[in-house]
């Protein structure tokens, strides 16, 4: 199988919907920045794979036709939350077996405001089967993805003896890390007493400040063989060594941390580590899908940075930041950096891609080498992928 490697990254500032413009802008940005950084053309790409929710059929074609019309298989796809990095796990693959030499992700997002919704309100929606689990647990009334990581942080503290605390301190880490990044919805410092006293949006412990903000925003990579890097003469490809996606499987259902997707991505990340013969005290940097904080919390475990149940002393520790373990999600992520969603996959591999070629800025993680990145989408998917600095 070929080794693939990133060849050039791209994003537009992410943004409050009543700030953003149309998704055909800000993907053209975002697949020409991507170009520039690569220092390629449009004509070199095979093939192109599109990642949005909201949106049209077809608006893969209606983006990249704005960039050019080269007639090359055009693909769109919706993974719900992981659909930006279902993009590039498709065009990972189809350089990895050889079918083509460069191949292009692009995602974006054009939201609205609110929390997250149905869209087809008369047909079986593929949440049944979590809402019902939901409602068996007596999981307090919520929009649906609020209740979904509002219950997996309920268990979490009623099965360790965690805190509001914890999820409070990793919002307040994750507004620190976006202070430095320009492509940030929200940079500006919070206190876990701000947090805490935010409006509640789940239960009697999660409140806004807690939960991401409805984006919108555009993101591209380039992926190609090593020949292509050759031949192209690509200055600072960054290789993808291990990727995995799993899906639900039996376990999901057995309590709300797992609803959550914590053991699937437990699957994804296992299969990586093996794929590329590394522990995860190898990673230096990772951006993860912070979506709730409750959701960076089961994380942390699930992926191996710390001992299940251990995740309040891996905080306390200061693990998860610059001058810890780890520094997770530099960018901000999805709570301060924002969450596009057919976008957030491919933002978190160009902030990965940034942090292992050095250009990262003041947010730089010092001698990265390895990074981590985790997309997961209720539904359910999860994509977990392994870059390491060439």
């Amino acid at each position: 199988m070929n080794k693939v490697f990133v060849a050039g990254v791209g994003m537009c500032k992410f943004s409050k919907p009543s700030e953003g413009t149309s998704y055909t802008e800000m993907g053209k940005i975002a697949v020409q920045a991507a170009l520039d950084d690569a220092g390629i053309e449009y004509n070199a790409v095979q093939q192109a794979y599109a990642s949005y929710l909201y949106g049209d059929t077809c608006s893969g074609q209606r983006v990249l036709y704005e960039v050019g019309m080269t007639g090359i298989p055009v693909f769109n796809l919706n993974n719900a939350c992981a659909s930006g990095s279902s993009g590039l796990f498709l065009a990972r693959q189809a350089v990895q077996s050889g079918a083509v030499d460069c191949a292009l992700a692009v995602g974006f997002e054009q939201m609205r405001p609110g929390a997250l919704g149905t869209t087809w309100d008369d047909r079986d929606s593929p949440w049944d089967h979590w809402l019902e689990g939901y409602q068996q647990m007596g999981v307090s009334p919520a929009p649906v993805a609020c209740q979904m990581f509002g219950a997996a942080g309920e268990a979490y503290m009623k099965e360790y003896g965690a805190s509001p605390e914890l999820f409070a301190e990793v919002a307040v880490k994750s507004r620190r890390h976006a202070a430095a990044n320009p492509y940030a919805v929200f940079r500006d410092p919070i206190t876990v007493s701000e947090v805490l006293n935010a409006p509640l949006v789940y239960g009697d412990y999660m409140t806004r400040l807690m939960a991401c903000p409805p984006t919108c925003g555009a993101g591209a990579v380039i992926v190609c063989s090593e020949s292509f890097v050759d031949r192209h003469a690509v200055s600072e490809p960054v290789e993808i060594v291990a990727q995995a996606m799993a899906t639900d499987s039996p376990e999901t259902w057995k309590g709300a941390i797992n609803l959550a997707g914590s053991e699937m991505t437990s699957r994804a990340a296992q299969q990586v580590y093996r794929q590329a013969g590394i522990e995860p005290s190898d990673v230096d940097v990772v951006e993860l899908h912070d979506c709730f904080t409750p959701n960076e919390v089961i994380s942390y475990e699930a992926l191996g940075l710390c001992e299940v149940g251990g995740a309040t002393d891996f905080v306390a520790r200061g693990d998860n930041t610059y001058g810890g373990k780890y520094v997770v999600n530099p960018s901000g992520g999805l709570m301060s950096k924002g969450h596009p969603i057919g976008a957030t996959g491919l933002g978190q591999c160009t902030e990965l891609v940034w942090q292992l070629r050095g250009t990262a800025g003041e947010k730089q993680v010092p001698s990265a080498r390895l990074g981590l990145q985790h997309n997961i989408g209720i539904g359910g998917a999860v994509v977990v992928t392994l870059y390491k600095k060439t």
